[in-house]
């Protein structure tokens, strides 16, 4: 688990929550207390600029990239007021960098293993395996795990001959392992 990640999960703490949000801060992180974060967050490049709404909801194994925003699209308007209820990102999602999640009423969800591209701008609901890209964001593919090799769902590595180390398969294959 990542320093960013340890952050994250004690801005909750009654104890050490105050310094956590403030040293994600430093990180240009805002990740309130009342965000739900589900297990397994992923956050690369230390998550800076990203900015999560109170009303957010993080499922299992999501990733996140720098300078992501998950908010609503009415910040002028009091919270009481604004339309928006809920942001929900079901598990498995990765929102890459720059992207932008913005809920103008109700419940905007973001479907399981759904991935929102760099620089996206989503303002709708997604189903789950989805490709999103553009702004405004628009469905651009599916992902496809019927044909992925069941091994890498486990996690499988192979040896990576040039520095000693180990690949994920999927890593490994695309590096010409055979």
């Amino acid at each position: 688990m990542s320093l960013v990640t340890s952050l994250i999960r004690l801005r909750r703490s009654r104890l050490f929550g105050r310094l956590a949000r403030e040293a994600l801060a430093l990180y240009g992180m805002e990740v309130p207390a009342a965000a739900e974060i589900g297990p397994g967050l992923t956050v690369f490049h230390r998550g800076f600029g990203t900015v999560l709404h109170p009303f957010t909801t993080l499922g299992a194994n999501v990733t996140l990239y720098n300078g992501v925003t998950i908010g609503r699209a009415d910040p002028w308007v009091p919270q009481e007021e604004s339309p928006m209820r809920r942001v929900v990102l079901e598990d498995g999602v990765v929102v890459c960098a720059g992207a932008k999640i913005i809920c103008k009423s109700g419940v905007l969800t973001v479907g399981a293993g759904t991935v929102v591209g760099a620089n996206a701008v989503l303002t709708r609901s997604t189903g789950p395996g989805e490709i999103w890209a553009g702004v405004p964001a628009r469905k651009v593919g599916v992902r496809n795990r019927a044909h992925r090799d069941p091994r890498e769902a486990d996690g499988a590595r192979r040896p990576d001959r040039a520095t000693g180390g180990d690949l994920p398969v999927e890593a490994a294959r695309r590096a010409g392992a055979p």
